[in-house]
């Protein structure tokens, strides 16, 4: 954390020098002093230990220590090759350096050193050519020898090509030798409790401990640095939003809610009931509701949320619902007006006294629909407006927007749900409600879904039946698939339906939304330790263009099969989607445009092709759309991935379990930080380099008590002016993000 004013802000050019400074802007994005000091060590080696050369995979960027077994000069193609063997003393690799056979006074037999590049195979060996490399010194005096050497731990730092360990070594030391003090901003009672070092010692204590303990000590120190801001972001944002004053939304007796309640053909679970009389006390309030509603898959949030929705429309407001995919807005369109029947349909023939309308808005609409849709929310008429990002576009007015819903939020971020929320009456923020059906571990939702409050519901109705789910190897065993084929037959048979999910809408075009890996997102991703899947190639990876009229020509022969997918017209979707649902269609090929709440009891079965290229939790909402009627439902993964491959472990666990809360920890501890917070808090994932959500969970739990403490005394932290700076230049760094996108 920095003061203004800090010698943390100063240029990094004006500290390592411009073409150095320039490489790390290249590289990172650094531009200031105190951005190199938080490039922190991957690991450290201690003097004497060596790498494991074994472990190294081709493509590396590595860093080995190791001793010069063996040094040779020849001469090939009339270019001299100077070849160096290093040794851990269990696995060789070697140095190759062309017509520079001088580095052989450098380089000689016995000797230790850090050697690093690219890791290349050539004639099934391990090799690095041209390698940037640092020779360890020898002895000399034995007592001067351990002081300086001996049990020292070297730091290895995030490395490219151009910037090897040692150099960002040699830079961070310039660094911090640049600086003569820093104020700490974290309060002084706070580093007392926790034994904490002074902010300067910590970043010489990370880059340059003498023990690796010492090294330890400061990463808590900086990692806690980094849970408190966030903390303290999420409790100053809980607290502004509770000082604000709002319009109260109580269940009115014998209204909406009653005659809802009065025609649902099932009583609510005993968790339903908990989160209703949660949702019911925070919008009996006259501060707006902030609260994620979280649940397994058909756990009964849709009914929770409509609920809450039809309070807001009996207090004379309007509730927005909020959803990620067309499909899934029309899905809740339909699926609300068959539960509420006469009290979705007021003012025509048939519709009930109490009752209200159900608007529908999507980007694809007609010009004409649409201006008719937007009449409707201007005046009120419309109690419940349901749609995509389409209600987050100018010209759309509400007359009074008392309720917020966010669907899935996981797929939208903080600017997206608050710009909604602006669409309310001027100094009348709406209570909000935001769901996912994603389970979130306790951490990560204190970390990223701090500043609400949480409702959880894990029990499922009673009667609901079990899904199996199966891996098939296609790749090896193809009979297995052909076998997948004819279980859908066999269960059309019986009068069920099935789903057939592929990755791609098309084997020629980029999905629209796919991200395409470039060679730059490759390498800083290497560099911070992050792992990026490997794109599949198109030809290998089902498309649903291709598939659909395949399987309706062979192994569906006679099935009534038909595609959806992203690009089809809103119409095509609508009517796709209905015939679906009214039993016309037997076999529906699709994207994962029907990942969530699509619900069509009578599906049975479901076959995801490629599984392999889906995320945990993806698999288990997609598997979510079977067995949600009488009968258990089948999941079949199909997948190309080698056994014992990273992807057929997450496949196994997937199958394995239908406990959405276990598969999303295993989902996360997967994941890189950025992906678990980027989307949620973008403000955050640039200042994250130490905290690991599910690792510190002890530290974040600290941090969120001393954060509430803090605003509690002290809202706007006037008593620590650092922190606040800090807090101040995060909420500019989302604002810039919001307009970036916007």
């Amino acid at each position: 954390m920095k003061s203004q004013g800090s010698p943390l802000d100063r240029p990094l050019k004006g500290v390592i020098g411009d073409r150095t400074a320039a490489v790390f802007e290249k590289a990172f994005g650094y531009s200031t002093a105190g951005d190199l000091l938080r490039h922190y060590p991957r690991r450290y080696i201690l003097r004497g230990e060596l790498t494991d050369i074994q472990e190294l995979k081709e493509g590396d960027e590595a860093t080995v220590v190791a001793d010069i077994k063996k040094v040779n000069v020849r001469r090939a193609s009339g270019r001299v090759i100077l070849e160096v063997i290093i040794t851990d003393g269990v696995a060789e690799m070697s140095l190759t350096f062309f017509n520079q056979a001088w580095r052989e006074k450098q380089l000689k037999v016995g000797m230790r050193g850090m050697f690093a590049g690219k890791v290349g195979v050539f004639n099934n060996k391990r090799q690095l050519s041209h390698p940037d490399y640092e020779i360890l010194p020898e002895g000399g005096d034995e007592e001067e020898a351990t002081a300086a050497f001996a049990g020292k731990a070297l730091p290895v730092y995030p490395a490219t090509s151009k910037l090897p360990s040692w150099k960002i070594a040699q830079s961070i030391e310039v660094a911090l030798h640049s600086i003569e003090e820093i104020v700490d901003p974290i309060p002084a009672d706070v580093l007392e409790k926790f034994r904490y070092p002074p902010l300067l010692e910590a970043f010489h204590s990370i880059h340059q401990p003498s023990t690796r303990e010492e090294a330890e000590i400061a990463r808590e120190r900086l990692t806690f640095d980094e849970a408190l801001l966030l903390q303290l972001l999420l409790a100053q944002r809980k607290a502004e939003l509770r000082s604000l004053p709002t319009v109260a939304r109580p269940v009115r007796v014998g209204g909406l809610v009653t005659e809802f309640e009065a025609r649902l053909p099932f009583t609510y679970t005993e968790g339903q009931k908990e989160v209703s009389a949660e949702i019911e006390s925070d919008m009996n309030k006259t501060h707006p509701m902030h609260r994620l509603l979280q649940g397994e898959v058909g756990s009964g949030k849709t009914v929770i949320a409509l609920r809450a929705m039809l309070a807001t429309v009996d207090t004379g407001g309007q509730a927005a619902l909020l959803a990620p995919t067309e499909v899934l807005a029309m899905q809740h369109f339909s699926t609300i007006n068959r539960i509420l029947g006469p009290l979705a349909a007021a003012g025509t023939l048939g519709g009930s006294e109490n009752g209200t309308r159900v608007a529908l808005l999507t980007g694809s609409m007609s010009a004409a629909t649409k201006r008719e849709v937007l009449a409707e929310i201007s005046s009120g008429s419309a109690g419940i407006v349901i749609g995509t990002h389409a209600l987050l576009s100018e010209g759309v007015d509400f007359n009074d927007l008392g309720l917020v819903v966010v669907d899935e939020q996981h797929r939208f971020g903080v600017e997206q749900r608050d710009s909604l929320r602006a669409k309310a009456k001027p100094n009348q923020p709406p209570h909000l409600l935001v769901m996912t059906a994603t389970p979130i571990p306790r951490t990560v939702a204190m970390t990223v879904f701090g500043d609400l409050d949480v409702s959880t519901l894990r029990q499922l109705p009673s009667g609901r039946p079990l899904i199996t789910s199966h891996l098939i190897p296609s790749l090896d065993k193809p009979r297995f698939l052909d076998r997948a084929w004819e279980r859908i037959r066999e269960e059309v048979a019986k009068g069920h339906q099935a789903y057939i999910v592929a990755p791609r809408i098309s084997v020629s075009e980029v999905e629209e939304g796919s991200s395409v890996i470039t060679s730059r997102d490759r390498e800083v991703a290497a560099a911070m330790g992050v792992l990026l899947d490997e794109p599949a190639d198109p030809k290998t990876m089902a498309a649903v263009e291709e598939l659909a009229p395949a399987l309706a020509m062979g192994a569906l022969k006679g099935l009534r099969v038909a595609p959806l997918h992203g690009r089809q017209s809103s119409e095509l979707k609508e009517e796709t989607m209905r015939a679906f649902s009214e039993g016309k269609i037997d076999v529906l090929v699709s994207t994962t445009v029907i990942e969530v709440g699509v619900d069509v009891p009578n599906a049975s079965v479901m076959v995801i092709m490629n599984a392999d290229r889906f995320g945990v939790s993806q698999l288990h909402q997609l598997r979510g759309r079977v067995g949600r009627g009488k009968v258990a439902g089948l999941c079949l993964f199909v997948t190309e991935a080698p056994e014992g491959s990273a992807a057929i472990e997450r496949l196994t666990a997937v199958a394995g379990t239908l406990d959405g809360f276990e598969l999303s920890r295993i989902d996360l501890e997967q994941r890189s930080e950025g992906d678990i917070l980027g989307k949620a808090q973008s403000g955050t994932q640039s200042h994250l380099r130490l905290l690991r959500v599910l690792r510190d969970e002890p530290l974040i739990i600290e941090a969120r008590g001393v954060a509430t403490r803090m605003i509690e005394e002290d809202p706007l932290l006037k008593n620590s002016p650092d922190l606040a700076v800090e807090i101040a230049a995060l909420r500019a760094e989302e604002a810039a993000s919001f307009l970036d996108k916007g």
